[in-house]
This record gives structure tokens, sequence and C-alpha cells, in this order.
């Protein structure tokens, strides 16, 4: 086995870069040391000075919020006017309009003690009437259309919203902070757009591209989105002072959290701002730092480029074959003479071992379709001779619905194992089979034999592998069935509970059981000898099962007591 944790002086990168780096590292150290410094003085200050006026305005944003809330509140518990706008047969027409004036007027002389507020509103679900305050100095086109978003979002999917909260709600246009609390049939709320939260930011210097800003918990810009995505600003970081972000241009970001939502008040300052106050020595300092630097990288990148980069592709790529990955690859670039062979030779073993493996994959794909086409070309001739029989038997007493009956389940019995040998069918086909197959046996034997088959709707276009549930059943019968004992088969179809990615299939019969050699060679993943006889279908479901889904199915087999031979099939919920 390879060995992995080498130390690190032993590496060829690490053994260059010390003997340069004793050379020129002294003053490289004392000038980034230097620059470093006084770089970090003026960010800190900057920084600080933004994270007090953030904190400060966010302070106003939640005071105003908790102020609304508050007024919320105090409405849906003290105003009675509420009750006529909750459905009521024997309610007067004029009182409701009473009620909706005096309403009205309340929220909308409360409305102006909160500025930073969109509109507050009351809907009514019982009469679907909606009633917001509207300022006048805002935009009434973009307000009705507010309010009917919002009236759509209450009419038809209100559980989308946390009642009693403010939450950020993306509308067709704009973002918002929506806040309601339900009583009965009334909704009591308000709302205000996202983007007029920042508008005092707008006569704060931030610089030429510097910009306030605000995000969700999770960190995705709720405003000036293109402008994040352009400049690719990752708003995701810690830290309860500031970062420096960004890829085309870097920014100084300060951030300050709602007590009242979910979401960020940001800052972004352009870097460039802050360093043009540092003085002209400091520069002249700086560009020392960088010349020695850039020396210093030149130098390695030279020998890098020569001579390491090629034995660190053959290391990661060495890395990567251990791992499994086939599809790595040498590039076939001009370097030297001998890494273009070691290259060469290196992608042709393993363009050779794909080939390998993939051969042997395709081995166990075909010997798979083979078993199943066996399977589906397996046809008891008892089976249809009795079948057959039974068409004659009940031909002479003229039971001529019971013939129909038992012709339609034998057409479709033999239709789907006819059928191609594909992989998957859904869990309706397979299901109507093995109910043919089940209603047959019935047929055969009235007296002695029924069957009960239960499965949701919403699990019935799943994708299984054909013929694993009628297998099973069909052994249970040939195994299990005593014409002196009523025998019963139940087959259970139901989403699993502690992992609801599966579904798990139960069929279980009232017999006597697995015998205890048999159980014990199922559980133990022991092949049955053909000594077992048709006990070979169930050794050939296990096989197609770990084929097809190797490690993410399940089956298993145990008798229980009172009950009989169980066999219990966990699949992954995948439908067609």
């Amino acid at each position: 086995m390879l060995k992995t944790n080498k130390p690190i002086y032993h590496s060829l990168l690490f053994k260059l870069f010390l003997s340069v780096f004793l050379i020129i590292g002294p003053l490289i150290i004392v000038h980034i040391v230097n620059n470093y410094y006084a770089v970090e003085v003026i960010r800190n200050q900057v920084a600080q000075s933004n994270k007090n006026m953030l904190n400060v305005y966010m302070n106003q944003i939640d005071q105003s919020l908790d102020g609304v809330e508050n007024y919320i509140y105090q409405i849906t518990n003290t105003n009675t006017d509420l009750y006529y706008l909750e459905f009521n047969e024997t309610l007067e027409k004029n009182d409701y309009e009473l009620a909706k004036l005096r309403l009205f007027q309340s929220i909308n002389n409360q409305a102006y003690f909160y500025p930073s507020i969109d509109s507050i509103f009351i809907y009514s679900s019982a009469y679907d009437d909606f009633l917001n305050t509207q300022k006048f100095a805002d935009n009434y086109i973009e307000r009705l259309a507010a309010a009917e978003e919002i009236k759509r979002l209450l009419k038809e999917n209100p559980e989308q919203i946390s009642a009693g909260r403010w939450n950020i709600w993306k509308g067709d246009k704009e973002n918002y902070l929506l806040n309601f609390i339900k009583v009965e049939d009334v909704y009591v709320g308000a709302w205000v757009n996202m983007d007029k939260l920042i508008l005092p930011f707008k006569y704060i210097d931030f610089g030429d591209t510097g910009r306030a800003l605000l995000a969700t918990s999770d960190n995705q810009p709720l405003t000036n989105k293109e402008f994040v995505e352009e400049e690719k600003i990752d708003l995701s970081f810690k830290g309860n002072n500031y970062a420096i972000l960004g890829e085309n241009e870097r920014f100084v970001v300060m951030k300050e959290k709602s007590t009242k939502a979910d979401f960020y008040l940001l800052a972004l300052i352009p870097e460039s701002e802050i360093l043009e106050r540092l003085p002209f020595l400091e520069r002249i300092s700086s560009v020392i730092t960088v010349v020695a630097v850039l020396f210093l990288f030149l130098f390695i990148f030279i020998m890098r480029k020569v001579f390491l980069q090629p034995i660190n592709q053959i290391v990661a790529a060495m890395k990567k074959l251990r791992r499994g990955d086939l599809d790595i690859r040498l590039p076939q670039k001009r370097n030297s003479t001998e890494f273009e062979v070691v290259n060469e030779t290196f992608n042709h073993m393993i363009s050779e071992i794909k080939d390998l493996k993939i051969n042997v994959y395709e081995e166990k794909l075909n010997l798979q379709r083979a078993e199943l086409k066996h399977l589906q070309l397996q046809i008891n001739p008892h089976f249809f001779l009795n079948s057959l029989n039974i068409i004659y038997n009940l031909a002479q007493v003229k039971e001529f619905s019971l013939i129909q009956e038992m012709s339609k389940c034998l057409a479709n019995y033999f239709r789907f194992m006819f059928r191609s040998n594909s992989y998957f069918v859904r869990l309706e086909e397979e299901l109507n089979h093995t109910e043919n197959y089940l209603r047959i046996q019935e047929l055969r034997f009235p007296e002695t034999f029924s069957y009960h088959v239960d499965s949701p709707e919403e699990l019935r276009e799943c994708k299984i592998p054909p013929l694993v549930i009628q297998t099973i059943a069909e052994n249970s019968i040939k195994h299990a069935f005593n014409l002196d004992e009523q025998l019963e088969i139940h087959i259970l179809v139901k989403q699993d509970t502690e992992n609801p990615g599966y579904i798990e299939i139960t069929i279980q019969d009232t017999g006597e059981g697995f015998p205890e050699d048999v159980l014990l060679s199922l559980q133990k993943e022991v092949p049955l000898s053909a000594q077992e006889g048709e006990r070979i279908g169930i050794w050939n479901v296990k096989q197609r099962l770990a084929l097809l889904y190797h490690e993410k199915t399940q089956i298993q087999f145990f008798n229980q007591q009172g009950k009989g031979a169980t066999v219990k099939i966990q699949l992954p919920i995948d439908k067609i």
C-alpha cells in the first residue's frame, strides 16, 4: 500500500521555495508586515464607522417593524369591527360597510406613524374583500400591484407565510417584508418593499462603485442582485466586523442582522477608496514588497512550469486513480521527452483498465438480462393445463361469466410474461399482473384460497423490476397451499416511515412459513441449490435487485408468528 503522509519537507516545491526565500525572505516579511498593519488600521477604522451606522439604521428599521407588529396584535385583539368581516349569514349589508369604513380609517390614520412601512392591510377571505392604506407620495400603480399579489397569496396559498412574524416574500417583480395575523376568516397585516428600506443609503458616499444592499439569512441578495453577481461577491462570510470580498473588484463588506426578520443589511465599500488614504511612503513600501514577491514567484513559476507541474499532475492522477476515477488522463503537452513518455504510458494503462472494467460490467448486465428473459419465459405447464381444464369445466356448466373472467386473466397474464424484457415497469403494472395470477388461482381454488392487495395511488407510478412481487407470491402458493386449509396472501405497499425516499413492499401468507434451512440460506445470502426447485425464483429476484440497485435496496425473509412466511422489500422511490 502506498504511503500518503510524507513529511512536507520532502516536497520538491518546499525545498525550492525555502532556498529562495532564505535569500530575499527577510526583506519581504518586513515590508509585508508594515504594509499589512497600515492597511488593517484604515480598514478597521472605516469598517467600525460604517458598522456603527448600519447598527443605528437597522435599529430604526427593527423599531418600526416592531411598532407595526404591536399595532397588528392590538387591532386583532381589541377591534370588534373585525367580527363584521367574518362570514355571517345574518349580517346586515350596512353594518358590514360601516365596519369596513371604520377599519380603513383606523389603519389609514395609524399608517402615518410608520413611514418605513408601505401599507397596512385587512383581508376578509369570507367576502374576498381587501383593504389597504395608501400614502399620497407612493406610486399608486406599484401599490395596487403589490396589493393584488398579497391578496392572491392570502386567498390561494397563505401557508407559505408564517403568521405572526415578519417574512421575506418574493413577489412577481419585487421582494417584500410581510407580516399578518389571522383571526377566523380575517387577515390583518402589513408589508414593505425591501428596496425602500435602503433608500436613505443613496445619500451616503460609499465611493463610485460602493453601495448598500439587503440579503437573506442564507446570504442571497434581495437588492442589487445583479451587482453582487457581476462582481462575484460571496456574502456568506463569518465574523462580526468585516470581510474583504469580490473577484472583479475588492470590497470591504460589513453586515448587520435584523432582530425582527431573517435578513441582513450590508454595506460594500471599494477597497480602492480606502487605500487611497494611505501615505505616499506606504505605497512605495507596497511597490517594493510586490516587486520582491513577484520576483520570488516568477522564479518558482518557471521551475514549476518546467519540472514541478508535470510531477504534480502525475501524483494527482494517481490519487484519483486510487479513488476509482478511471476517466482521468494526463495532458499530452510538449514539455520534455521523459514526461511525454510517462504521460503516454499512464494514459494507455488507464484506458486498458477502464475497458476491462466495462467489459466485466457488461457481462453482468448481459447475465441479468438473460436471467430476466428466462424468468419471463418460464411458464409452468401444470399451471397452464389446469387453467385450460378449469375453462373446460366451466364451459360444461355454462358459467360464461367465469369463463370470460378466466380467459381475460390468462390473456393479461401471458401478455405481461411475453412483453419485452425491460429492466423496470410501473408498480401498477406489476400489481395488476400479480392480481391476474392470484385471481386465476382463486378461480382454481375458490373455497381454499383468497388474496388482498393494498397500495396507495400516489405510489403506483413508481418503477420496480418486473416479476418481483409475482414471483414471491407464486412461491407462497407453491409451498404454502394446502387443500385442507384456507390460504390467504396479503400484499401491502406503502411508503417507508423511517426512510421517506423508499417504498416498502410486504408479501405475506398464512401458511406454515419458510423451512428453517431455507430461511437460514436466504438470510445468510447463500445461493439455493437446484434441489429447492421453484425457490430458485426467489434467489433470482435477490440477484436482480442487487444488480439494479446495488446497496440501495433491502430484502428480508422471516416467519411471523400466527401469519406465516413474510418477505419485505425496500426499494428507492423513482417514478416513471
